[in-house]
């Protein structure tokens, strides 16, 4: 699904931040990438999705190299996204009206019908439980509901990829927990491949099948550690959940 092959990245002036670094990740994986602050965990993420572009080596997602962003990646960033003068149906309706724009060329949009149109946002709204909400503004949401609604947004696209940048940091403790526990849900029962970034040691242990260690600049190895348990019940609870804390945080302190 996924292949990082020799990517050498660097912004200007500055060293670089991968360096011949390989990393694969296969179809349905789901993986958290976890590091300290600067060490290159968004960077990987824009790599990813096609908005930034190795200076050297390549990125291929499902065989193909990435030139631009592609249609069926997903994308959800810290801040949500959300168009402040815009509804949560209109958020939600948001990338399903830029695909009709550009048509279904293949390169903004996938040429095969795999969109229902605006019934797709509204059974997500609804799937969501956002339904009663449609007509609200950002402004008038919680956190939980705002990033439900980029969620949304998201899912109405069919992608088969799906992108998470820090999604859940600014949010409660309990509201954090049920997202996580949605996304993981979703996950299985859509046959995401799945890729979040998060700063916590804890949500990537939860979150994460597979989690990606980057250490202080330049990255040239992927670190990575097993964790076949997460989204089990009661794994939050588990014996195996303490120790991988435990090793994750003896690791960060050492990158």
């Amino acid at each position: 699904m996924i292949q990082c092959e020799r990517v050498t990245f660097a912004y200007p002036q500055r060293p670089p931040v991968f360096e011949d670094f390989d990393w694969r990740a296969e179809r349905g994986d789901a993986w958290a990438v976890i590091g300290p602050s600067g060490c290159g965990k968004s960077t990987l993420l824009s790599l990813l999705a096609g908005l930034r572009f190795p200076n050297q080596g390549r990125v291929c997602v499902d065989g193909e190299e990435l030139k631009r962003p592609r249609p069926f990646t997903g994308l959800i960033i810290q801040d949500y996204g959300l168009l402040p003068w815009a509804t949560v149906r209109q958020n939600a309706e948001l990338g399903l009206h830029l695909r009709d724009f550009y048509g279904a060329d293949g390169v903004h949009a996938p040429r095969e019908a795999r969109r229902a149109g605006a019934e797709s946002a509204t059974a997500w709204l609804e799937r969501l439980g956002l339904s009663g909400l449609e007509d609200q503004y950002p402004s008038q949401l919680s956190g939980g509901q705002r990033q439900r609604t980029a969620i949304a947004r998201t899912l109405a696209l069919n992608p088969d990829l799906l992108l998470m940048d820090e999604p859940f940091s600014s949010l409660d403790a309990p509201t954090r927990d049920g997202l996580q526990a949605l996304i993981l849900d979703l996950w299985a029962e859509k046959n995401l491949t799945l890729v979040i970034v998060t700063h916590t040691i804890e949500e990537a242990a939860i979150l994460g099948r597979k989690i990606l260690l980057l250490k202080t600049p330049p990255n040239r190895e992927a670190v990575i550690m097993e964790n076949p348990w997460a989204g089990a019940p009661g794994y939050r609870d588990s014996s195996e959940y303490l120790a991988l804390c435990r090793e994750l945080r003896s690791r960060l302190e050492q990158a």
